[in-house]
């Protein structure tokens, strides 16, 4: 089955960039540091890397709590006057960025009133599949790694992001009319997964029933499901021993550990995630509720799905161990 072209409208092609606040940047800085991010001072916060990759994820501001304060999507040069012309002839209106932002680029008001800023920018989503590392067939010797030789786990780059939205269905039509992107699966109105048509993993952007906008969680590519493992295990040493899995989800098909951060929300090692070559049509389908979350992996908490960014919610802190 074949499709338009990705050039036959404009389209986003990445997350260039997503910026939060959190009320302790100390906090911050030891979570993603031993998440196994690289984390660099910039003015007024923190910047997010991963190592040996030149591109900067996300940005993380003082705040008087954790809030999603705004998404940077990269669009291509060729891109941005058709962007522009496409917003005039819907009549969407332009706002001023928000302060601390950057004024290139275009900026609109996006679903639950969460500022998007559409700017030219080299496409840091994967333009194939991610690296799938298993260890070689048995051949009279072992194949596990020695756990004494085993090293930090390092992310290579941020897969997607998961937002919370009071309308899952106006926030995919808004993604998917106005910015371009696909549905790659559904469940109901409940939660929906979208690709850009210049490839990319399986999702780029989820969506996530809720009371209003936020956050749910960065999702970022390992190379192995020792590292999944290995990675969880890192975290529960530095602390942060609450979230959820090891499991495998049946939507993107990729292996998974949600580590909380100390906010309520999430960081997931991703292995293994389904991808859309650019071009592609991917069989989006609407899944029952059983089909939209994992195939196996332990019970949900009971509060994966509540959206602490939301008025009057709070969590407790998880205190790092020292």
């Amino acid at each position: 089955m074949t499709i338009e072209h990705p050039d036959a409208r404009p389209a986003v092609h990445s997350v260039d960039e997503f910026v939060f606040s959190v009320p302790d940047l100390d906090l911050a800085r030891h979570f993603y540091s031993s998440f196994g991010l690289d984390v660099r001072d910039v003015e007024n916060g923190l910047a997010l890397h991963t190592f040996d990759h030149p591109h900067r994820w996300a940005r993380v501001v003082a705040g008087d709590g954790k809030r999603l304060l705004w998404l940077s999507l990269g669009i291509h040069a060729a891109d941005e006057e058709r962007f522009a012309r496409l917003l005039a002839e819907r009549a969407v209106d332009r706002i001023d960025p928000p302060a601390g932002a950057d004024a290139g680029g275009l900026w609109i008001e996006g679903p639950d009133a969460i500022p998007i800023q559409l700017r030219v920018a080299e496409k840091s989503s994967p333009s194939t599949p991610a690296p799938r590392h298993f260890q070689e067939e048995c051949r009279n010797q072992g194949r596990s790694p020695a756990r004494s030789r085993t090293g930090p786990v390092h992310p290579l780059y941020l897969s997607h992001i998961l937002l919370f939205s009071a309308d899952v269905d106006a926030a995919r039509r808004f993604y998917e009319d106005l910015l371009g992107l696909r549905l790659s699966d559904r469940s109901g109105s409940v939660i929906a997964f979208m690709h850009t048509p210049h490839g990319s993993d399986h999702h780029l952007i989820a969506l996530a029933k809720s009371g209003g906008g936020g956050l749910h969680h960065s999702s970022w590519c390992v190379p192995s499901m020792d590292a999944v493992g290995l990675g969880a295990q890192q975290m529960a040493h530095a602390g942060y021993d609450q979230g959820w899995g090891l499991g495998r989800h049946v939507l993107g098909s990729n292996y998974f550990r949600y580590v909380r951060d100390p906010w309520g929300s999430y960081a997931e090692y991703s292995f293994d995630i389904d991808f859309v070559e650019a071009g592609d049509a991917w069989p989006a389908a609407d899944h029952p509720g059983e089909d939209s979350l994992y195939v196996w992996g332990p019970s949900l908490p009971e509060d994966f799905v509540v959206n602490y960014e939301l008025p009057n919610l709070t969590v407790a802190e998880v205190s790092p161990v020292a």
